[in-house]
Order: C-alpha cells, then structure tokens, then sequence
C-alpha cells in the first residue's frame, strides 16, 4: 500500500515551486490562483525572495503547502493513495490531496493559521528546541519538572522530539535535559512555541475559520497529527484539526499505525526531504521515496 506525507514548516527554500510553475501550465494556473487569494504574490516571494521573508511564518505556511499539493498532483503519475499523512501544517495539504478540502479552501485556512499562529507569537514570545539522543518519556518527564511552560511538540522520530515553551522554559529545560543525559538541545529558528498550549489565541482563531469551511469525505484515510489514528469523518477530522495547534505532533505513532495498516512505500511530496529521514528512522524496513 502507498502513503503520500507532506512536510511542515522548515523545508522552504527560494525558488521552490519555479520548475513546477515553468513547466506546467495547469501548476501555473494554481499559482496565479494562490496570489489572487491571498492578496499578494506568494510567488515573488518563493521563486525570487530572500531567506528571511520565507521564514515569516505568513508567507512560509503557504508557501510549503502550495508547493506541496501543486508538485503532488503534477508529479505523482496518477498514482492513488491509500493513505495519506502530513506533519503540522504537512495536514492541510494531505487533507487536499485526500479530496477532504478543496485547494482554495486548505489555502484559505493554511493563511488564516498562519497569521493566527503569527499574532499568537506576539502575544506570547516563545520559541521551540530539538532534544536529541534521549527517550521520549523521559524528554517529557524532565519537562514537566520545570516551573514554566515547556513541553514536548514534536515527536519526529526515536531520540528525536522537538519541545516548546516559553524562552524562559526552555532554557531552564535544556540545563535539565542535558544533565539527564540528552546527547543535544539545540534552539531551533521558528517564531513562536508551536504545537503548545502558548498557541491557545491561535486555535480560538483558526476554529472559527475551520467550522466555517466545508470538509467532505475523504478517498482514503487521512491519519491525523493529534491522535495518530485514521480519519475519514469530516466532523472529527474538523475536530482534530483544530486541537492539533496545541497539542504535540505523533509523526512517530503515526508512521508506526501507517505501517501497522499495510503502508510499503512512502511517497514525500514539497520541498526538503524531512520527512522521508524521519521515516527511514522510525520504520526502516519501508521504501521511502520524494518528489518535489
């Protein structure tokens, strides 16, 4: 059995999607399409911007989705897939693809989660950090000692969990997590402590944008961030969608249930090849592969 994934946030780079956009006229149409939208030319700022503007969260959740469903159905030869999963904003996309939400639709709520999730930023400075060489349960255990907001976001793959707090949270966790034994902490270069109770402004926001919006039923199992589990009744999906800003990511679950449900190959549609080494780590029997 196939499964597409789609990345997050991270995987950006200028001159993403320029191939796509030159080469096809459909992805072409997309693209056009995506800047009426939202309002400006997201493809200025992908094909010829600067490092710093793709990392604005405004403009890097968009861009890595468009990027993402456009090189999907372009390149994936009319293949179906039996599965589909993304990480973090990687959802929206997968929920595309899985026919649940239509293009304008995912784009509409990955700009609207993203200047949520920017003004929550604000409101909250906070950031995020990967804890490497240390088992998930102790990671979460050592944070919950600490006497601020810090906790684990992502569970990418075995030895490998990103957590998010406030600075003063994570700065007090990496002394702690490093005398327990935790081979790196390393800050990571992202706005805000995403996937944390510090996105609570963010989720109010984006629920009233999701509960608003049509989901249908999709063509096969969406398997969800927030619970690791397949998905294919829109209310729930609806429902796991907006819990997912502030609750931790289960990639490593979620990969195992995939695999556990007959998953051989893993197709990584977007920019960077995350996911695809996640993959390798977490399930190394499984052929991975990525088109972008």
């Amino acid at each position: 059995m196939t499964a597409f994934v789609f990345p997050g946030q991270g995987a950006q780079f200028v001159g993403m999607g320029k191939e796509l956009y030159d080469n096809h006229s459909e992805a072409k149409v997309m693209f056009e399409k995506a800047n009426e939208i939202l309002g400006f030319s997201i493809t200025e700022k992908m094909f010829f911007g600067i490092d710093t503007d793709l990392k604005e969260t405004n403009i890097t959740q968009p861009a890595i989705f468009l990027h993402s469903v456009i090189s999907c159905k372009m390149l994936n030869e009319r293949m179906v897939p039996d599965m589909v999963a993304g990480h973090s904003l990687g959802e929206f996309s997968a929920l595309v693809i899985a026919g649940a939400l239509s293009f304008e639709d995912g784009l509409r709520l990955v700009s609207q989660r993203a200047n949520a999730m920017q003004k929550a930023c604000v409101i909250n400075p906070s950031g995020m950090a990967v804890v490497t060489g240390m088992d998930d349960e102790k990671v979460k255990t050592v944070c919950e000692t600490i006497d601020e907001i810090v906790a684990p976001a992502n569970y990418n793959c075995p030895g490998q969990l990103a957590i998010s707090g406030t600075f003063k949270g994570l700065e007090l966790a990496s002394e702690a997590l490093k005398a327990a034994g935790a081979k790196r902490v390393l800050m990571l270069n992202v706005g805000g402590a995403f996937h944390s109770p510090l996105m609570l402004p963010a989720q109010e926001e984006l629920e009233n944008a999701i509960e608003k919006t049509e989901f249908q039923t999709p063509i096969c199992p969406v398997y969800q961030n927030f619970t690791a589990q397949p998905e294919t009744n829109p209310e729930i999906i609806k429902k796991n969608l907006i819990k997912q800003l502030t609750a931790p990511v289960l990639w490593t679950k979620t990969i195992q249930n995939m695999v556990k449900n007959g998953a051989t190959q893993f197709v990584e549609f977007g920019p960077g090849e995350v996911l695809q080494g996640l993959i390798r780590k977490i399930e190394p029997e499984v052929e991975v592969s990525g088109k972008h």
